[in-house]
């Protein structure tokens, strides 16, 4: 049975980790819902009629004291008035009452105006469910960082990674504790919770927990991943903070950095290349590829994943998910290079030489057919339309 499933604040931060996760599953049917559809209540009720799981995660953040006051519960508000509109609008009665998941913070109700202004959203949603009859869940996030964050926005992790790939060095001003969780780790747990809550009618709040640690440590792991990173190491990545770290650090590295060119010793017995440092394993595999043909069209969440092409011609293309834009790099074994595969990217490697494709990849794990954390996705562009199933 395929879940349909409405993301408010698609073009958002955790949004947009929302999209890319249900991206990896089989059977769901997405529909992105930014700003503009919030804007027209008729095309929001029309997008909201027929769903499954609403996960609401439209909001301001950052702004003046009276946006940041005033945007959140009236998202709220209209999210509520459209839900109650939708059977008149459509007319189509839902025979089954949706999930409405709403993404609150750790911050809420602390007296700050972001936080009095998240609470007052969660109290509308609640209130209006509880009325309804429909499942409500109110998540309690803690510190959320991953790929493509706003430096100065959305987390210290993110503007740490963006001074870190722009050659600035880290200060920390306020050393106090926090408890970061990656995008994809909470998007995991809110898709079972709200699968979960299905076969419920209660209104129930939840708190997603990350790993606590002060932000000077935060910014020490982060720079020995960045240091040993531009030593051209592979550091040890066996644990998920770090991994999700080094992940979301090399989003920023991304495309300007590559490709990596590296040295080739000669001699007359020919050459040698070094092509992947690692501190700790990982699996290391090599495939030969004929002139015009294409290997990848899929995208990995978390596993890091190294193209070193050793003997012939290759267009290496990358699409970050649900965007059109596509990157493409054209490299030689005449001129030993890699380029690093980034997470939630679909990627391809095309033979665009005359013979044999020679390729090196590495992988920082050994592969999992049980748990292979690789999707199909063509490179070819696809974006993902508003208001519309993707």
């Amino acid at each position: 049975m395929t879940l349909k499933i409405a993301v408010t604040g698609s073009r958002g931060f955790l949004g947009w980790h929302m999209l890319a996760y249900l991206a990896s599953l089989p059977d769901t049917a997405t529909t992105a819902i930014d700003r503009t559809v919030f804007d027209n209540s008729t095309q929001l009720a029309a997008a909201l009629h027929d769903t499954d799981i609403i996960f609401h995660f439209a909001a301001v953040n950052r702004g003046s004291d009276e946006e940041v006051a005033t945007v959140n519960p009236a998202l709220a508000q209209a999210l509520a008035r459209a839900l109650d509109d939708a059977p008149a609008i459509t007319g189509i009665a839902k025979p089954v009452l949706p999930v409405i998941v709403h993404s609150s913070s750790i911050q809420a109700g602390n007296g700050s105006t972001y936080g009095q202004s998240k609470k007052a959203a969660s109290e509308i949603l609640h209130t209006f469910c509880e009325k309804k009859g429909f499942p409500f869940i109110d998540l309690i996030l803690p510190h959320i960082f991953g790929e493509h964050g706003r430096p100065d926005y959305n987390s210290v992790v993110s503007t740490f990674c963006h001074r870190l790939a722009n050659g600035q060095k880290l200060s920390v001003e306020n050393d106090g504790e926090i408890e970061p969780v990656h995008a994809q780790r909470v998007c995991e747990e809110v898709l079972r919770l709200a699968r979960t809550a299905r076969s419920t009618t209660k209104c129930a709040s939840h708190r997603i927990a990350g790993t606590v640690m002060r932000v000077s440590t935060m910014a020490q792991r982060l720079e020995m991943l960045a240091s040993q990173y531009g030593d051209h190491v592979i550091p040890d990545l066996r644990d998920p903070v770090d991994l999700d770290l080094f992940n979301t650090y090399r989003s920023y590295l991304y495309p300007q950095h590559f490709p990596q060119y590296v040295e080739r010793h000669t001699d007359e017995r020919g050459w040698l290349a070094e092509t992947v440092r690692g501190i700790n394993g990982g699996q290391t595999f090599v495939s030969e590829t004929n002139p015009g043909h294409t290997r990848g069209n899929h995208f990995h969440r978390h596993k890091f994943e190294r193209f070193f092409v050793v003997a012939g011609k290759a267009e290496i293309s990358i699409r970050r998910i649900g965007y059109s834009g596509v990157e493409t790099f054209v490299v030689s074994g005449d001129k030993p290079c890699y380029i690093d595969m980034p997470t939630l990217h679909t990627h391809s490697i095309t033979n665009v030489g005359s013979g044999p494709l020679l390729t090196q990849f590495w992988a920082n794990e050994i592969f999992d057919p049980r748990n292979p954390d690789t999707y199909f996705e063509p490179v070819s562009p696809r974006t993902i339309e508003i208001g519309q199933p993707l």
